[in-house]
C-alpha cells in the first residue's frame, strides 16, 4: 500500500471525523511518475494497473511494471527529441491506451502535458499552440485529427514535432517507432532537471462556455489532491476495475481514470469506443465485472432509455457522477434497477473533488453533498459575506493565498494578471452557487450566469430542469432566462424528447402544468422550445450561455 506514504491516517470513524483530522503529505520532490508508477512495480511486478478494450475486440492488459517501462521507453525517445522539463506537449489521443504511457512519460520528463479532444478544429489547434507555445503535439491516427493538426501547424511556429499513434502516417513522426529502440531505463532526473512539487504539470483548457478558454495549471502536488476522488468518493478497490466515463481531453480523465485510482493501487477500467452507445457500455460494465463506476448525469440519462434490469451490474458496489447536478428522479430509477443510490460530486477544472456524498451519512437525493477535507469551503454573498443557511451564495474556497488546498490549481498558465485576481486574495470564488441546509449538506443552484431573474424572482436552472426531467417525455433539458420586455427574462426550457412524443402545443402545456404542481409555479417554463440535442462542451455540460446568447441574437434580428 501506498496510502500510508501520503496519509498519516486512512481510516475515519464519521464525516466530521474525515474532515477535520484528514491530512495529505506532499514529499518535495513528488514526481506522480515515479513515486506511484514505478513503486507499484517495484512493490509487485504483476500488479495490473490498465485493462482496455475497444469497439474491434482488441483488448490489452498493462501492469505497473509495463507502464513503467513503457513510459521510460517514452520519456527516452521524447527526450532524444530535444522535450525536456517545462516543455508543453499536446496530447489528442481519445481514450488509446498510449495516453497512459506518454502522460507518465511526460511526468518523469517534467514536460507540461496538455489534453485536447478528438473535436478539437484547426482553430481549436491554434489557439492552444500559440496561447501555451507547444513544443510537440500527439494525436490518434484519425482522418479528421490529423487533418486539423496539419491545417493547423503552418499558424502554430513552436510546434517542432507532430507524432502519430496507431498506424504509421506519411509525414508524421511514429511513436510506435521511435520507442521501440528505446532503453527502457530511464533514472529520475537531478538538478534542475528535476521536477519539485510546486513545478507546472498539466494544463487544462476550460470548456469555453463563455469567451476564450483559459489555461488552468496544476502542480505536481495535484494528484494527490485526488486521493479522496478517488478512495472516499469514488471508493475504489485494490486491484479491482474502477470505469469513469470519460475522454483524456478533459480533466474528469485525471479525475477518474488515472491518478487518485492508481495512488489507491485500483485498476483502471479504459474503454476506447467510437462513440457513447448505452447499450455497448452497459455490455462492457456487465462483462468485464467492474467494481466502480463513474458517468456525467447526461450518460446514466441515455442509459435509463435502455432496459438496464436485463443487464447484470450486479459487481458494482458504487456509483458515483459529476460534471452537471445529478437529477433527482434519475438517481431514483437508477435506484430501482441497481438498488444503489448514485453519488455526487463537485469539483472544476481548477479544483479536485470540492464536495461530495461521502460515505459515513446518508445520501439525500438532489444535494451535492458535503465539503472535501481539502477545502475549507464558505457560501459568499456578492459583497463577500458569508450567508446564512438557506440562503444562496457562490461557492468560495477559503485561505487560499496562504493556505493553498493540495489540488487546487495554481493559476492560470501564462497570465499573471488573473492568477493574481482569482488566488491572491481571501478566497478563491468558483462563480457556482448553492445552499446550505441545517445539517450540512449543500445544494446546487447554478452558475451565477445561469440563475434567472424573473419579476424580482431569483430562479436556479437545475431545479426546474429536475422537474422536467420527471416527465415521462423529457429525456434532456436546459433552462435558460429568455429576454422579456416585461419581466426582464422569462424560464425558457429547451428540450430533448424520448422516442415516442412528438412537439405539439398539447405537450406544452402538460410540460408546464407538471412544472406548476413539481414546484413553485412561478418557476414554470413560459417558453419551451423541442430540440434534437442540446449544445454541450467538450465535457458535456450543456452549454447553457449558448442557448441564451441564440436567443438574444434572435430577438436583435427581428427588432431590425
Amino acid at each position: 500500500m501506498l496510502l500510508d506514504r501520503f496519509l498519516p491516517r486512512i481510516e475515519f470513524d464519521s464525516y466530521e471525523d474525515f474532515k477535520q483530522n484528514y491530512k495529505v503529505n506532499v514529499p518535495d520532490d513528488f514526481n506522480f511518475g515515479f513515486d506511484i508508477v514505478d513503486e507499484w512495480a517495484r512493490q509487485d511486478e504483476n500488479k495490473k494497473a490498465l485493462v482496455w478494450c475497444d469497439d474491434h475486440d482488441v483488448e490489452k492488459t498493462f501492469t505497473f511494471k509495463d507502464i513503467s517501462l513503457l513510459s521510460n521507453k517514452t520519456a527516452n525517445y521524447f527526450k532524444s527529441l530535444g522535450i525536456k522539463k517545462g516543455d508543453v506537449v499536446l496530447m489528442i489521443l481519445r481514450r488509446r491506451w498510449e495516453y497512459w504511457i506518454c502522460a507518465v512519460a511526460l511526468h518523469k520528463l517534467g514536460a507540461i502535458l496538455i489534453p485536447g479532444t478528438l473535436q478539437f478544429a484547426k482553430k481549436d489547434i491554434v489557439y492552444r499552440a500559440n496561447a501555451a507555445d507547444v513544443k510537440a503535439i500527439i494525436c490518434v491516427n484519425d482522418d479528421y485529427v490529423i487533418s486539423q493538426v496539419e491545417a493547423a501547424l503552418p499558424q502554430s511556429p513552436t510546434v517542432m514535432h507532430h507524432i502519430v499513434v496507431g498506424e504509421p502516417r506519411d509525414g508524421w513522426e511514429y511513436l510506435e517507432a521511435g520507442i521501440e529502440n528505446q532503453s527502457d531505463e530511464f533514472p529520475r532526473p537531478t538538478g534542475k532537471e528535476a521536477t519539485t512539487k510546486d513545478d507546472t504539470m498539466i494544463v487544462y483548457f476550460t470548456s469555453g462556455t463563455t469567451g476564450m478558454p483559459k489555461m488552468v495549471q496544476h502542480s505536481y502536488s495535484h494528484p494527490l489532491g485526488h486521493i479522496v476522488t478517488a478512495k472516499y468518493w469514488h471508493q475504489v478497490q485494490e486491484n479491482k476495475l474502477h470505469l469513469s466515463v470519460s475522454d483524456s481531453g478533459w480533466g474528469k480523465f485525471g479525475w477518474g481514470k488515472l491518478y487518485g485510482q492508481w495512488i489507491c493501487g485500483a485498476v483502471v477500467f479504459a474503454y476506447d469506443m467510437d462513440k457513447f452507445v448505452p447499450a455497448k457500455l452497459l455490455e462492457k460494465m456487465e462483462h468485464y465485472r467492474i467494481t466502480t463506476f463513474c458517468a456525467p448525469p447526461t450518460m446514466y440519462r441515455f442509459m435509463l432509455l435502455e432496459d438496464v434490469a436485463s443487464y447484470d451490474l450486479s459487481s458494482i458496489q458504487h456509483w458515483t457522477t459529476a460534471g452537471e447536478p445529478l437529477n433527482p428522479e434519475v438517481n431514483n430509477k437508477w435506484f430501482r434497477y441497481t438498488g444503489h443510490n448514485i453519488y455526487q460530486g463537485f469539483g472544476q477544472t481548477e479544483s479536485t473533488l470540492i464536495m461530495a456524498d461521502f460515505q459515513w451519512d446518508d445520501v439525500k437525493i438532489g444535494s451535492t453533498g458535503k465539503p472535501s477535507p481539502l477545502y475549507d469551503i464558505k457560501l459568499l454573498d456578492r459583497e463577500g459575506r458569508e450567508v446564512a443557511d438557506g440562503e444562496e451564495g457562490s461557492i468560495c474556497v477559503m485561505d487560499v493565498k496562504n493556505h493553498p488546498p493540495v489540488g487546487l490549481f495554481t493559476g492560470y498558465y501564462h497570465n499573471h494578471k488573473m492568477t493574481a485576481e482569482m488566488l491572491m486574495g481571501e478566497y478563491y470564488n468558483t462563480c457556482d452557487m448553492a445552499w446550505r441546509d441545517s445539517e450540512g449538506y449543500y445544494w446546487f443552484v447554478g452558475r451565477n450566469d445561469d440563475v434567472i431573474k424573473c419579476s424580482g424572482y431569483r430562479i436556479g436552472p437545475f431545479e426546474v430542469e429536475s422537474a422536467m426531467l420527471e416527465h415521462d417525455a423529457v429525456v434532456e433539458c436546459a433552462i435558460t432566462g429568455a429576454p422579456d420586455p416585461v419581466r426582464g427574462q422569462v424560464v425558457k426550457a429547451t428540450v430533448v424528447l424520448k422516442k415516442g412524443y412528438e412537439p405539439s402545443p398539447e405537450l406544452i402545456k402538460e410540460l408546464q402544468d407538471h412544472v406548476k404542481h413539481a414546484t413553485a409555479p412561478y418557476k414554470y417554463p413560459r417558453i419551451i422550445e423541442f430540440v434534437d440535442e442540446l449544445p454541450k462542451t467538450l465535457g458535456g455540460k450543456i452549454k447553457r450561455a449558448q442557448i441564451r446568447h441564440e436567443d438574444e441574437e434572435a430577438i436583435r434580428v427581428r427588432d431590425k
